[in-house]
């Protein structure tokens, strides 16, 4: 298969990939605004980094019909790399870990021929380190590899530069603060990029998750994908970042059952995260309405089985609080 029909199929790619919409939700001290990133065909936001990394290295010349695709990811990622591989006609090896969720894991399996979990963790007690050892151990192995790196990739920042952040901006001409997840720095680096560049005077506050090191934090066990790292993304330091709110995990099961319960959105764990880091930053917030966006990355599909399960919630906030549970919502 040649280069120009790679491309083609590609272009398929992109024109099912939607405009995703921004809705307004309730809010008694902020016009607050959602961008629903879970619209887009595998059901998050890391189909735009997904696509158009492989686009730009299809033009490039990194990757041919011979290539094996090997990334390290254990959600979204990983997820949209499967399908848009298998749509386009390329093999695509995932490296993944135990804090996978079973519904991902199952449909890696199902999809790719080759899945990789690693099992041991790092010094830090996660599992990023293991990964990425395990890549490159694939990258000697197999014959042509390319790996997409979304941690160090700029086309990451560039994707969502110019498709997510040129969305939001077109359809919020006026933002004050922009609240963004980060793992990978490419997200928070491609919006920040877009809305400084149109907004220099927004605020662009990065969301993280206790027990991530990117932010100088300790590191310690975390549950939930999605969002954090155990290693500082190179890409994060190209984002435009003002302020960084660290976000306990439990309080990030927290405002994925707020924003259940409250507006109707069935989102993932990082979105929680997000929502709950909003509700802080602004408990006090007095005077003139700011506008307020931010992203829902993912559905909650992947999370019915943790995250909206009553039993898991349970046992994590039992471990989380030395066996007194509380309730979330």
């Amino acid at each position: 298969m040649s280069r120009e029909a790679l491309l083609a199929r590609l272009a398929m790619v992109g024109r099912a990939m939607p405009r995703t919409p921004v809705v307004q939700l309730r809010h008694d001290r902020l016009d607050l605004f959602a961008k629903l990133e879970y619209v887009n065909p595998n059901g998050s936001s890391k189909d735009r980094s997904a696509y158009w990394i492989l686009q730009r290295a299809v033009e490039r010349g990194d990757v041919t019909e011979r290539t094996t695709i090997v990334e390290s990811s254990s959600g979204n990622f990983a997820i949209s790399l499967a399908s848009f591989c298998r749509w386009i006609g390329l093999a695509f090896v995932p490296v993944i870990d135990p804090n996978v969720n079973a519904s991902t894991e199952a449909y890696l399996r199902r999809l790719c021929d080759r899945v990789e979990k690693v099992t041991e963790p790092d010094g830090t007690g996660g599992y990023l380190s293991t990964r990425l050892r395990r890549v490159e151990e694939l990258r000697a192995e197999l014959p042509s590899v390319y790996w997409p790196n979304q941690y160090a990739n700029p086309d990451a920042i560039e994707a969502h530069d110019r498709l997510t952040g040129a969305e939001l901006c077109a359809d919020l001409p006026h933002i004050d603060y922009l609240f963004v997840g980060v793992s990978t720095g490419g997200t928070i680096g491609g919006l920040s990029t877009r809305l400084k560049r149109l907004h220099p005077d927004a605020w662009v506050v990065g969301v993280d998750a206790e027990g991530s090191v990117i932010f100088g934090g300790p590191p310690a066990k975390r549950r939930l994908p999605g969002l954090g790292s155990s290693i500082v993304p190179p890409l994060v330091g190209k984002a435009s970042i003002d302020d960084v709110v660290i976000v306990p995990e439990v309080d990030a099961v927290r405002g994925c059952h707020e924003l259940f319960e409250r507006h109707g959105l069935y989102t993932g764990g990082s979105t929680g995260s997000v929502y709950s880091a909003i509700e802080r930053y602004f408990a006090d917030h007095r005077g003139p309405r700011p506008t307020v966006a931010f992203l829902c990355a993912d559905r909650g599909t992947g999370y019915a089985d943790t995250v909206y399960d009553p039993d898991w919630v349970d046992r994590f906030v039992a471990q989380r609080d030395r066996g007194q549970s509380v309730a979330l919502v």
